[in-house]
């Protein structure tokens, strides 16, 4: 019969670690650097006023580059991403608290109404609407108000 002997882990030196961090962290930056300092000295330095110039697509530029962005693409952009991000958070979360379910199910309907209380104030607001109204068009007619036609 034979016996196991317990398997022991190596006794490293710590400023072998640390001197191994070092080269890892000079290797990193160096290796980010190079190709940028080589570019530097290899390419050509001709300025031309074209370079200056928005491009788009190959099409000539049709009036100013400057305007104006519209935010409604940015608060869109931003529910996605917080509701996408919900959604990637419950698989890990189901599999962390899968033994413990009542409490792991108020923490998830806590975590959803927060997310649920700011959605409705976005939509309570407008913000969610692709066209929103002018404060011309919020003012009722006289019809929608009850009153009479002329």
């Amino acid at each position: 019969m034979q016996t196991m002997t317990p398997i022991t882990s190596p006794v490293v030196d710590p400023a072998l670690l640390v001197q191994g961090l070092w080269i890892f962290i000079f290797l990193g930056i160096a290796m980010a650097m190079a190709p940028l300092i080589i570019g530097a000295f290899v390419r050509p330095k001709m300025a031309h006023p074209e370079k200056g110039e928005p491009y788009e697509c190959g099409e000539p530029a049709i009036g100013s580059s400057w305007v104006q962005f519209d935010l409604r693409f940015y608060v869109v952009a931003l529910v996605f991403v917080i509701f996408d991000v919900e959604i990637a958070l419950l698989y890990p979360w189901a599999v962390a608290f899968s033994l413990d379910r009542f409490a792991a199910l108020w923490d998830m309907l806590f975590f959803f109404g927060v997310l649920v209380v700011g959605f409705l104030y976005l939509w309570r607001s407008g913000y969610l609407e692709w066209v929103r109204a002018t404060n011309a068009q919020r003012r009722a007619s006289p019809l929608e108000r009850g009153g009479k036609a002329a």
